[in-house]
């Protein structure tokens, strides 16, 4: 008689609040999962409480789930892996899976950011760490999801995208639940900049929020945030209806809106007058806007591609701009035609 197949394992990396949901969503599947958090202390704190309490209390950790310290013991065995770490650890992270076989493997990223060094999409990081893996092999995971909301099995939907159509339906089953749906698409350029630029966006309208401006202004600021996204997406070889999706406009208007956004929190802070280096050290999570917005000035200006929107951002967070003189700037630019 044969032995019964060995349930589907996967790995996640990462132990915040967005990692932690996605393993316990996945666990409560009936998967196997690895939890692999970075610091032994943290990592032993989870295992013994069986709950995250610094990023996620209360939302407890099926059986199925395990926590490693080790890396690589967490991922050997695994079929599948989510990383869910910074995007800026992302390539020291990608970096400690080389030597472990890739064939078969499917990698999906949760992080949104483009990396500061490089001006690099999340996959372009992965595939240029580890040179075994195909872009058939990786996909990303976006949408508006707010880890808060997802943990507690409150409807959300995000998009699973691969340049791999297979690749994405296997991750849309493996994550697909009565709470989380989720949808295909096979433009993951569009998916990563739409995902990754909406939290500069967000920042701006935390900005517009600490100063006190009313509806029309954050209203001008997602819209016309919304076009930057798509001139930079499609400069970038993006398809421009993907940024009308989950991972576009889905994910700028919770980012801008929530109170769970972290992005938006720095920006409203901001406006108020705080200091970028005093809001980032009284925080516990990484608000991935702040370096992605210096990452995507930078590549704008590569590309040619004009967001006056994230110049502003970039100006007030990193040249102490002072708040009032950018949104003055920004409000006396040339008069232009909405689309152009």
């Amino acid at each position: 008689m044969s032995n019964p197949p060995v349930p589907f394992l996967i790995a996640v990396l990462g132990a915040g609040s967005w990692g932690t949901t996605l393993a316990v969503l996945l666990a409560k599947k009936g998967y196997r999962v690895n939890l692999w958090a970075h610091r032994p202390d943290f990592a032993a704190q989870l295992d013994a409480e069986r709950e995250n309490r610094s990023y996620l209390k209360g939302v407890h950790f099926p059986d199925s789930l395990k926590v490693f310290t080790s890396l690589s013991e967490a991922v050997s065995p695994a079929q599948m892996i989510v990383t869910a770490v910074p995007s800026q650890a992302l390539r020291e992270t990608a970096g400690q899976l080389r030597g472990i076989p890739m064939q078969g493997l499917i990698i999906v990223n949760v992080a949104k950011g483009i990396e500061l060094k490089t001006g690099k999409r999340m996959s372009e990081v992965l595939l240029e760490t580890l040179p075994e893996l195909m872009p058939s092999q990786i996909a990303a995971l976006y949408g508006p999801s707010h880890a808060e909301e997802v943990s507690r099995e409150q409807p959300t939907t995000v998009v699973a995208s691969s340049p791999s159509p297979e690749t994405a339906e296997k991750v849309q089953e493996v994550f697909h639940t009565s709470m989380f749906r989720v949808y295909v698409n096979n433009d993951i350029v569009g998916v990563e900049i739409a995902g990754s630029v909406k939290n500069i966006i967000a920042i701006a309208a935390g900005i517009s929020d600490g100063i006190g401006f009313g509806d029309n202004a954050k209203a001008a600021i997602i819209t016309r945030g919304l076009a930057e996204i798509t001139r930079l997406c499609v400069r970038l070889g993006g398809d421009p209806v993907t940024v009308s999706g989950l991972s576009g406009i889905g994910d700028l208007v919770v980012t801008c809106l929530s109170r769970h956004s972290r992005n938006r929190y720095v920006g409203e802070e901001i406006g108020r007058g705080r200091s970028l280096d005093d809001v980032v050290s009284h925080m516990d999570m990484v608000a991935e806007g702040v370096f992605t917005s210096k990452a995507v000035y930078e590549l704008s200006k590569t590309c040619g591609v004009e967001m006056p929107i994230t110049q502003a951002v970039y100006e007030m967070l990193f040249e102490n701009k002072p708040v009032q003189q950018a949104i003055l700037d920004l409000m006396t630019r040339e008069p232009k035609s909405e689309v152009y």
